[in-house]
This record gives C-alpha cells, structure tokens and sequence, in this order.
C-alpha cells in the first residue's frame, strides 16, 4: 500500500514511510543522485532508528527521458509529482530550440510552485572569495511564476512583435522606444496576488524560524508600477494580517523618536523620520505626519520597547541590498523578491559561501503543499559518469526537503555530517584545490563521509 504525503487545512500531513517521486537528473545527475540517496536514507535510518523510512518512486525528465520516450517532461512525471505533493530532483539538460525554454521554468508553473526557497548558509572550512562568509545566513523567497521569467516576449523582426510595438506606439501613445524597429519585447507581470503570496510566505517562515527582518528587495524606485507595487503590497500584506507581530522600520524610527524623547511633536518626529522634511510640498509634509500619527497609534502593542522584539519589516533597493550582502551580510535574515532579483541575489550569495554547487533550492506551494526539492546547477556533462563532482547542493535540498516534511532530525544530521566532513577537509575536488592539506574524496565517498560524521 502506498503511503501519500498530504495535506489538511494548513497542516502536511506525511506518514512514517511516504512515497517521494526522484529525477535523477541529467549530466552528474546519476553520480549526485547515488550519493544523496545514501545519505538521505542513513539519515532517516539513524534519526527514527527504522521506525521511518522513505519509498523512493523514479520519474523522467530531461535528455534521459527524451532518450527513452522521446518526451522531454512527459505527463507521468508531472502527475507524480503533483499526486504525491513532495519530491526531489538533480539537475536537468533544457533541450535546444524550440518548445520547453526551461524543464525547471515548466515544472514551477504547471504546478504553481510560486516560491523558490534558497537558504545561503555558510560551512565552515569551505573556501570563499570574501572576508567574513560565515556573516551569511540568510534565506531567499524569490517569486517562481511572474515577472520577465513568465516568457511573455516576441522576436525583433517578427510580425507579432510589429503587432505589438504598434499598440504600444499608436493605441497607447508611447514614444520611448529607442529603436522600434529593431527591437524585442518583454513583458513583466507583477501582480498583487502573486506578491501577497509570496511576502505572506515569507513573513511566516520568519516567524517560526524566529528571524529578527524581512526585507522586501526591488527597484521600485525605477520600476513604480511593477516592483514598487510588490513593495507596497509587501507592506499592506504584513500590517494586515501580521500587525500585532511585526513593525516596520520606518515605525521603529517614529516609536523610537517618541521614546526617547516622549515630549516630541508630531513635526518633529516627522523631521527626524525625514531629513528633507523642511523642503518638501506642504502635500508631502502632511503625508509623513500622517505616517507619524498612525505608527504612534501602535504603543498600546509596540511602546515601551516592545517593538524590537517584533519581526522588523523593511525594505532595499535591489542594486544597495547586492552591494550590502557583500558588506554587512547579517543585516539580513529573510529576503522577499521578485524573480529576477532573486535569481541574482541568491546566485551572488551562493557564490560569497563557496558556489553554487552546494547551494540547496526548493520550489514550494505552500497553499497546496507542492513542492520540488532541486539542484541549483547545471549537468556538467563533461564529469558525467567519473564519480567526482559534488553532492551537496541536491543533499541539502534533500535536508531541505526533511525540514518541510516536519522531519527536523535527520534534516539536523545531514547538516552536522556535511558540516564535520568539510571541518575535517575531506572533500571533492572543487574544494580540495582551494584547500591546505584536504584528503580528496570522490562525490560517493563524500557521501559516505557525510555518513560517517552524523553523531
């Protein structure tokens, strides 16, 4: 009898031995996968002593499906994985041409998987190109199913793309494209739906986790209308629903001015709050005491100190906060982001806690309970089959995985058995080059040294 993880109200509801639907991947997706399962496996077995295991269903996608069914993503494999609400899966080659742009792209939209999780957590004794890595811990909510990833574009040249540059120009009147008759166009959709969902994601991850911000990543200062709206809606969404748990960081300012100086007006505060306050419209002057007045409505809940132990809310420009992981990487817990800026961001701090090759990813449904555990690289074909590559980003996605089952135990061993093994510096060739006096250990002994390092 098969056992299905499920889900009930708010709650996943995963049995002692669930079915949990694996892509091997292409590339070193066989030699990853060999690894991890290992690892997966002896940690479930010591964390619940063979009270708990899991079933392990195979599907295709990729050149290896393509090479036996002639289907790059065939319908089985997107059934599973939607019948059985969790599963896993190493990296995938994207056929050339036409069709399928991306297996990836495809999987998170047919299944509305509108969260890519990517925790960026550094381990200690893994080479960095930065000084202070271990200042990095910090976990990325990048919206999955919008913005310019959604694929709404046409061809320079071609007919539908005339189409399009002729309403833009005659129906809506716009002149500001430099060269239309040489250029591709885009689209970006951002909507209130798909940002409310994902910053309210965000926002509860935190407060389980017991993370002090979220910070609401955008170029809205550019962009008002798309990622200056996610921004707004970010904070609507939190003041809404999450009002009594969370401040916002300008709120903290006003609430801060006010205890420190519990006689200061409103125009103070507001002065404070802005330092241009004095040259600006006498519209936009009454706007920030307008802001003052309501934030101090707050002390009931947020006075005497109370507000700095709620979840602090704020938000960054997207070029300051890629500059400002870099510099002050602790200022950050949580990051909410749109799908471009998540895909930078979190690929640049991958890179500052030793690549992207250890980097553990997740693309979740958190309504529905969906979710796929992934690599975040490539196949590297060129290493296929020698057994040498590194198993970590899939064996951390699968740490991941445990963690969203409720599992926390073996999630806590595969973490310690990666950890001490790197501590230890026995280690695949990417970091032995970079490391003193590392025992080099190919991708299935690295697993092995995993293993052999869960206490």
């Amino acid at each position: 009898m098969e056992h299905k993880i499920t889900k009930s109200g708010t709650q996943l509801i995963v049995p002692d031995n669930p079915v949990i639907p694996f892509i091997r991947g292409d590339g070193t997706g066989p030699d990853i996968w060999n690894a991890s399962r290992k690892v997966f496996d002896a940690a479930v077995d010591k964390a619940y002593k063979g009270k708990r295991r899991i079933s392990w269903k195979e599907v295709f996608a990729g050149e290896t499906s393509f090479n036996r069914s002639g289907e790059w993503l065939p319908g089985e494999t997107i059934d599973a994985f939607r019948e059985y609400l969790v599963g896993i899966k190493g990296p995938l080659t994207t056929p050339v041409g036409g069709g399928i742009r991306s297996l990836n792209v495809a999987l998170r939209q047919i299944l509305d998987l509108y969260v890519c999780l990517r925790p960026v957590k550094y381990i200690r004794g893994v080479p960095s190109p930065v000084k202070k890595p271990w200042d990095v811990d910090i976990t990325i909510f990048r919206e999955n199913t919008e913005d310019i990833y959604a694929g709404i574009e046409w061809k320079e040249g071609s007919r539908e793309v005339r189409k399009v540059i002729n309403f833009i120009e005659n129906e809506m009147g716009i002149r500001k494209i430099r060269f239309p008759e040489t250029s591709g166009i885009g689209i970006k959709p951002i909507s209130r739906e798909g940002s409310v969902r994902l910053v309210r994601a965000a926002i509860k991850f935190a407060l389980k986790e017991g993370k002090r911000s979220v910070t609401l990543v955008h170029k809205g200062n550019i962009m008002k209308y798309t990622e200056g709206a996610f921004k707004n809606w970010g904070y609507e969404l939190a003041a809404k629903e999450f009002r009594d748990r969370i401040v916002t960081q300008r709120e903290s300012w006003i609430i801060g001015n006010y205890e420190d100086n519990p006689g200061i007006s409103t125009e103070e505060n507001a002065a404070k709050l802005e330092p241009g306050y004095e040259r600006m419209t006498p519209d936009q002057q009454k706007e920030i005491r307008a802001e003052v007045e309501q934030a101090l409505t707050l002390l009931p809940t947020h006075g005497n100190g109370k507000w700095k132990e709620k979840l602090l809310i704020r938000d960054a420009i997207a070029d300051i906060a890629l500059q400002q992981v870099l510099t002050r990487a602790d200022d950050f817990d949580v990051v909410a982001t749109m799908n471009l800026n998540g895909d930078y961001l979190s690929d640049a701090l991958a890179a500052q806690v030793g690549g992207i090759g250890i980097a553990p990813g997740a693309n979740i449904n958190y309504d529905t309970g969906h979710a796929i555990f992934e690599a975040t690289h490539g196949t590297a074909p060129k290493y296929a089959g020698l057994d040498k590559v590194n198993p970590s980003s899939v064996i951390l996605s699968g740490a991941l995985m445990f963690k969203y089952m409720g599992w926390d135990e073996a999630h806590d061993l595969i973490w310690q058995g990666t950890e001490k093994a790197v501590a230890r510096k026995k280690v695949t060739y990417d970091y032995h080059r970079m490391m003193d006096g590392a025992t080099l250990l190919k991708c299935s002994e690295f697993g092995d040294a995993i293993i052999k390092n869960m206490l």
